[in-house]
């Protein structure tokens, strides 16, 4: 029996004493709890669409041979950068150009003769018939001159845009027959990057929507560039529509057959709310922060989440520029509690030392965007 009696006494004794204490003067008071806070700020946010693409040239060009000859020379440099109209090959010209003296001989003939026969038809010494012969044969010499000259011509080959020579693909003193293939020229001093997109976005991926591209090989470098062409005809078998965007190079680093991570903007709010992603808890399908007011209390502030990721979150409701979160600390508060602010990152443990299990991804529709602070 006594020993039943025990707790009841416990309970009884501890209640007298929290009675006495709350007698004292001024009454048992919590000390102020430490709290990693953040202001809330006003930054640019922007809702992005990430794809996998890939690097094309923005133009290349395969060089070919024209004419069946012997390749000559080729004066250019692998790998090298090359100008407009700069010499790539030489083949080898002795019969065509013998071809080319023939018809301009014969044509200078033919002119000669015309001239001889319109004179004696002046003169009333040739028919008319003999002077169209003489006019009829003095075209043909020349356009037969003009395609001997042509085809002479095309014994030295030059690039026809400013660009880099790729790797040669036959030597010198190789025979080419028409078609082969000698080098390539490819401008990269702008390029092309082809992605797709999901149907979804269609109406959002229009041309001029800016995009930033990252590439395995430079990963701390972002090359900026805006939709180009946004095909009219969806993949029927995938749902998706393609997209060419056109980026700057500087110092070419971007090749074509890289692959590159594309950013590409939807939309954009440039005074958009922004606070740390671990200062946002939820309860349900709710999410909440912790305001602290002047007075250094507390309260609980239900808020509307729009894009997130993994460091900002985008709020639409619920706070005002200036306002003041908690950031980490808040799993012992409560409405009206008193806290002692300390500024982001002074606290042990750094940013994330308050964040509670199941805040990140709180907060209903909020999209899958990247937030960017703005300049």
């Amino acid at each position: 029996m006594i020993r039943r009696l025990a707790p009841v006494v416990l309970l009884a004794a501890w209640a007298a004493l929290v009675a006495s204490c709350g007698r004292q003067a001024g009454g048992f008071q919590m000390p102020p709890v430490p709290v990693e806070v953040s202001d809330v700020a006003q930054e640019a946010v922007r809702d992005r669409f990430r794809a996998l693409g890939s690097v094309e040239a923005s133009e290349i060009v395969n060089i070919v041979t024209e004419v069946n000859a012997v390749v000559r020379e080729l004066p250019f440099a692998e790998g090298q950068a090359v100008k407009a109209g700069e010499l790539l090959a030489r083949l080898d010209d002795v019969e065509i150009g013998a071809e080319a003296k023939r018809a301009s001989a014969l044509r200078d003939q033919a002119r000669t003769n015309h001239e001889r026969i319109s004179q004696l038809y002046e003169q009333k010494a040739a028919s008319s018939q003999e002077l169209d012969d003489a006019s009829a044969a003095f075209k043909v010499a020349e356009a037969n001159a003009q395609l001997a000259d042509a085809r002479w011509s095309k014994t030295r080959i030059l690039s026809p845009l400013d660009g880099v020579a790729g790797r040669r693909l036959v030597s010198p003193g190789a025979f080419l027959r028409v078609g082969d293939q000698i080098t390539e020229v490819a401008d990269i001093s702008v390029v092309k990057v082809a992605f797709a997109a999901p149907e979804r976005l269609v109406s959002l991926l229009r041309s001029g929507s800016a995009v930033e591209i990252t590439t395995a090989a430079y990963p701390e470098q972002v090359f900026l560039g805006r939709v180009n062409v946004v095909d009219p005809i969806l993949d029927p078998n995938t749902r998706t529509v393609q997209l060419v965007a056109i980026a700057t190079n500087p110092g070419r680093r971007l090749r074509p057959g890289m692959s590159a991570d594309v950013s590409a903007t939807l939309s954009e709010r440039p005074k958009a709310l922004t606070i740390p992603d671990e200062a946002v808890f939820a309860q349900g399908d709710q999410s909440f922060v912790y305001v602290v007011k002047p007075d250094s209390t507390v309260a609980r502030q239900a808020i509307v989440v729009g894009s997130r990721d993994s460091a900002k979150v985008e709020v639409i409701e619920g706070l005002s520029a200036g306002d003041r979160v908690v950031r980490a600390g808040y799993q012992k508060l409560f409405d009206g509690a008193k806290v002692m602010p300390i500024p982001a990152g002074g606290m042990m443990g750094g940013p994330g030392a308050g964040a509670a299990p199941g805040a990140a991804g709180a907060g209903t529709g909020s999209k899958a965007a990247d937030t960017k602070r703005g300049k």
